[in-house]
């Protein structure tokens, strides 16, 4: 259950005076044990000392609003004109009191932005931050036994204070301890994602095959066109994504573009000579453009390669045969 309110007492009235004191002392035990997160020497040697990211704007988060605030604020920082009010229906689940996070990321991508979850590392938040990128992150203000969620937005710190500053609640530019903070943050699997336009640089901590998955289930909802410019981002972040070029050869193709896509077939094929589904398309692409002879050669490869694109392959090599 997300909430983003403190949680109601159901203790009784006349809790034992013991009770509560065990309590107060778990907490402060738990308090005491976090330690404030150390970051890798390459990471603090290339971040910037100070970051505030001003022109981020801010909503205050009503109860059980955590989740629209944060993402209005994320939103139209990007430039998508939106206000907590329409988001509400959109992420708001009233049965769970909050939002979850499956649909957090899907509101950003019907607003046409991409979430990218960030590694689950203090590296990788400052880092964002640093990159001009506000951070959406979860946060549990309670124990662990007895969860509040919270969603805020990380908009700056300070190496030298050890401070990081957040959009949260009803405070702006919150400022808390990176010790305080990473103790809640870590009760969420130190979960967060930054919300890009399709063609930003990619975060710095995503992984290839995850910023894949990312931009896929952009372009399910948004289409070939409106993940182009991703799949360009991606390859220049991993040219030797095979499967990254396969991915933008599709987008070219269903935008219109057959030579573009039969470039991007062609890299894809050279990084990884096994991709029967690399072949099938080149193959495909070529004899639609009267190059039968490397059309059959690639054709051929797919028909080699046992798998769901093997039936295919063997039937578009006949029908060349036929036109041939």
């Amino acid at each position: 259950m997300i909430t983003c309110r403190p949680r109601q007492r159901h203790a009784a009235l006349n809790a034992r005076l013991a009770g509560v004191l065990a309590l107060v002392l778990l907490t402060f035990t738990l308090a005491g044990c976090a330690t404030t997160p150390r970051l890798a020497e390459t990471t603090e040697r290339q971040l910037s000392r100070q970051v505030l990211l001003d022109d981020i704007p801010f909503h205050g988060q009503r109860d059980y609003q955590c989740g629209p605030a944060s993402l209005a604020m994320v939103l139209n920082a990007g430039g998508v004109d939106i206000n907590v009010d329409n988001l509400i229906p959109q992420v708001f689940l009233p049965g769970r009191e909050g939002s979850v996070q499956p649909e957090m990321l899907a509101t950003v991508r019907r607003h046409g932005r991409i979430p990218f979850q960030i590694a689950a590392t203090f590296d990788a938040l400052l880092t964002e931050i640093d990159a001009d990128h506000p951070v959406v992150v979860m946060q549990n203000l309670s124990l662990p036994a007895w969860p509040v969620w919270h969603y805020a937005v990380a908009i700056g710190y300070d190496l030298d204070a050890e401070d990081l500053i957040l959009h949260s609640g009803m405070e702006p530019r919150r400022i808390e301890s990176f010790r305080r903070f990473d103790a809640t943050w870590a009760r969420s699997n130190r979960w967060g994602f930054v919300a890009l336009t399709p063609g930003e640089t990619l975060p710095e901590s995503v992984a290839g095959p995850d910023a894949m998955e990312a931009i896929a289930d952009f372009e399910r909802v948004q289409g070939a066109s409106a993940s182009l410019p991703a799949w360009e981002s991606l390859v220049e972040r991993f040219p030797g994504s095979a499967m990254g070029h396969f991915a933008l050869g599709n987008a070219r193709q269903a935008t219109g573009d057959p030579q573009a896509a039969i470039e991007a077939y062609r890299i894809a094929v050279k990084r990884r000579p096994d991709l029967a589904a690399g072949w099938l398309n080149l193959g495909l692409m070529l004899r639609d453009h009267g190059d039968v002879t490397e059309a059959r050669a690639a054709l051929e490869r797919a028909a080699e390669s046992p798998g769901d694109w093997q039936d295919r392959a063997r039937k578009a090599l006949e029908s060349l045969e036929v036109t041939s």
